[in-house]
């Protein structure tokens, strides 16, 4: 069950991850569509990835923030940093908090296993127990947490779609068994200290300003460079690509919304957001090539052929994953609308004026 009263104008509204891709996306819509809000963003620009598109992200935000109603607060800190964390709350007194911030990647779960523990799990309860300090019911302390959860909690399930009544105990990567425990520990301050909590699994998320250690940023960034690109499971992936502006669309709707008690008297919920419709890797490359092509960052008589290379899985990949979003669209109307080669042709167009 839903409660559809968590106004988000007139707001103080904490986001981590405030540079990251769907960080500063949420910001910015945000700070276009809902009056007088006060945002105070929280990153600690690791070098994760390339640094100058973070600043490239933030500046887009102060930018638009100089001409509209809302404010932006930009705070460089890790959530892992609990002194800190325990500060913003204090200072700021954030109604609504949405956690974006965690160390991404399945593949650098295995090289990097140290920064999945700080940033996932550490700074997850450094903000769990700030929201537990502040919340007194909704009357002035937070109102509604949304954390960011992923896909990958579904490790090697064979059941497709994903649903999220499916069973997740059994991950393939660290990242994945980060995600899931940010989920039990959301049940348990939930159920211990009332705090309205919801988790998003995310599906792959796409476009322009991305994540340049997602596959189809490193596919145009080995493309420009005349290099070869290694296609995994030999073409037989297939993924749930969303478009950005269709995720933040749901995470803003959802933000909105904090979870009434379940049959447990808990209020906690957990929504897949993705696009219920998985595109095979290849079809996908295909496309890509041809909006570069059209965005003229590769030639016309670009051979596309000579420069893939079809290659095994690597440790901690799945082959598909697929989106039940039924009960976000129930809940929501959520549908995503964006064409893959709307998106990628979006893409294509700000790799060309960001990089060239």
């Amino acid at each position: 069950m839903l409660e559809k009263n968590v106004k988000l104008e007139n707001k103080t509204i904490l986001v981590t991850g405030a540079a990251g891709f769907i960080g500063a996306n949420l910001i910015l819509s945000l700070l276009k569509n809902v009056e007088h809000v006060e945002i105070i963003g929280i990153d600690n620009m690791n070098a994760y990835y390339d640094v100058a598109l973070k600043e490239f992200r933030l500046n887009q935000i102060r930018e638009l923030a100089s001409g509209v109603t809302g404010t932006f607060t930009f705070i460089r800190e890790s959530i892992a940093e609990q002194k800190k964390v325990k500060e913003i709350f204090e200072t700021h007194r954030p109604q609504i908090v949405v956690n974006l911030a965690a160390q991404a990647g399945v593949r650098y779960s295995i090289e990097n296993p140290d920064a999945y523990i700080e940033s996932n799990m550490i700074g997850f309860y450094n903000l769990l127990e700030a929201c537990r300090h502040s919340y007194d019911g909704g009357a002035g302390g937070v109102e509604h947490l949304v954390y960011a959860s992923s896909s990958s909690v579904y490790g090697s399930n064979k059941k497709i779609p994903y649903a999220t009544e499916d069973k997740v105990d059994n991950p393939v990567s660290l990242y994945a068994a980060t995600k899931k425990s940010n989920e039990l520990m959301a049940h348990v301050y939930a159920k211990l200290y009332g705090i309205p909590s919801t988790g998003l699994r995310f599906f792959t998320v796409y476009g322009p300003a991305g994540r340049p250690d997602m596959a189809y940023f490193g596919f145009t960034d080995k493309l420009v460079k005349n290099e070869t690109i290694k296609i995994f499971n030999y073409g037989n992936c297939k993924r749930d690509f969303t478009y950005i502006d269709d995720i933040v669309t749901g995470v803003q709707s959802v933000m909105q919304c904090a979870p009434l008690p379940n049959e447990e008297g808990v209020k906690y919920k957990i929504y897949n957001i993705g696009n219920n419709q998985p595109e095979n890797l290849l079809d996908f490359v295909e496309i890509l090539q041809e909006e570069l092509k059209r965005a003229a960052i590769l030639p016309q008589e670009y051979d596309f052929e000579a420069h893939k290379e079809l290659v095994g899985m690597q440790p901690g990949d799945v082959e598909v994953t697929y989106a039940d979003v039924s009960e976000l669209e129930r809940d929501f109307g959520f549908k995503p609308s964006t064409d893959l080669r709307d998106g990628l042709r979006n893409f294509a167009r700000w790799y060309k004026e960001f990089y060239l």
